[in-house]
């Protein structure tokens, strides 16, 4: 009876334009509307198009001249400056090991964070109420440390420590019974790369704990009672429970990753400031910054930029397709599920 009462004007008793099946009707511009649209959606949009969007414009503009950049005066090229740099055997190889860190940092590091967070958060007794492990405090302000010293500082640390003569790294192997007499970890072309993203997931993974603790930390605890009535572990709950639930937590920390490994300068010009042996670390930004302050191709250098900026977008693009693919943003799906193992642990309390 109730499924066939439509909605009436309340002033005279007839039906609405959508309870006839009609469209709504506009809301009227008042000035509290307006003046909330300029506050909240105009000053962003108008900060977002003078300061994000007219500079990406001007840097294609920049990218298609042979500026210099202390000059005022430059000529027109048109696409170049583009085709000169896909035959640029430097910018190539720069631009592989660039997508050789986007791939493994964020993966490895990554990884590490959760473990991290799922050990500090659900890693107590495995009888009672789910709780992390003793002292979990001191396990996040410890893992988190790495990331409070300033990225630079690290780099230069880090340096020192691959040092070939004087580098604790070397004097500890070597007290270890390890013949590592003078070996230059940054020197050889089979060992800077994978030194560098050591370095990287070193300095990151803190950050990305303590980001995972805190989404963890929202998850409901009536998800890992159900689970452990089900007769679920700890892997079990991680993948089944954990996983689904910070989900996009994850997906932001993979693209804000992967543009830190894409955009990677401070801690390889700290570590390797002239792009390893053979250019095995060069990186896009390295190569830009010698190409436009060493060289004085500005103009190049910003068409490097172009690209950089653009393959930034496509892995950000690429990640939330794949997060689409499997599943992401079902959240009518979650909250099901959600109802269905809250059902199960009244039930199982009954």
């Amino acid at each position: 009876m109730s499924d066939t009462i439509t909605k009436t004007d309340a002033t005279g008793g007839r039906l609405t334009s959508a309870a006839r099946g009609g469209r709504p009707r506009r809301r009227k511009l008042t000035f509290d509307r307006v003046t909330f649209y300029l506050a909240f959606l105009g000053i962003p949009v108008a900060v977002f198009a003078t300061f994000v969007l007219y500079p990406f414009l001007q840097a294609i503009y920049w990218a298609m001249t042979d500026w210099r950049g202390y000059s005022p005066d430059y000529n027109f090229v048109g696409l170049d400056n583009f085709t000169k740099m896909f035959e640029d055997d430097i910018f190539l190889k720069a631009l592989r090991n660039v997508a050789l860190l986007a791939a493994v940092v964020p993966l490895v590091t990554l990884t590490l964070a959760l473990g991290v967070a799922v050990a500090v958060t659900l890693g107590g007794p495995s009888k009672g109420p789910v709780r992390g492990i003793r002292g979990a405090s001191f396990y996040r302000i410890i893992s988190f440390f790495p990331y409070v010293v300033p990225a630079i500082i690290v780099g230069l640390i880090w340096a020192q420590m691959f040092d070939p003569n004087a580098g604790l790294l070397n004097g500890i192997l070597n007290g270890l019974g390890l013949d590592m007499e003078a070996f230059a970890w940054l020197g050889e072309k089979s060992t800077a790369m994978p030194s560098l993203m050591f370095v990287f997931v070193w300095g990151l993974v803190g950050f990305y704990a303590v980001l995972f603790i805190a989404a963890i930390k929202g998850v409901p605890a009536e998800l890992y009672e159900a689970a452990r009535i089900d007769g679920a572990g700890r892997f079990r709950m991680t993948i089944s429970v954990t996983l689904p639930s910070i989900r996009d937590s994850v997906q932001t920390a993979y693209i804000y990753l992967g543009i830190a490994a894409l955009d990677a300068f401070v801690f390889v010009q700290a570590m390797l400031p002239n792009g390893g042996p053979d250019n095995s670390t060069l990186t896009i930004s390295q190569h830009l910054f010698t190409t436009a302050f060493r060289k004085g191709q500005f103009g190049y250098a910003t068409a490097m930029g172009v690209v950089l900026a653009v393959v930034t977008l496509v892995f950000a693009a690429l990640v939330f397709a794949v997060n689409r693919l499997t599943g992401g943003g079902e959240e009518k799906s979650n909250a099901r599920g959600f109802k269905a193992r809250r059902a199960a642990v009244k039930g199982g309390a009954q």
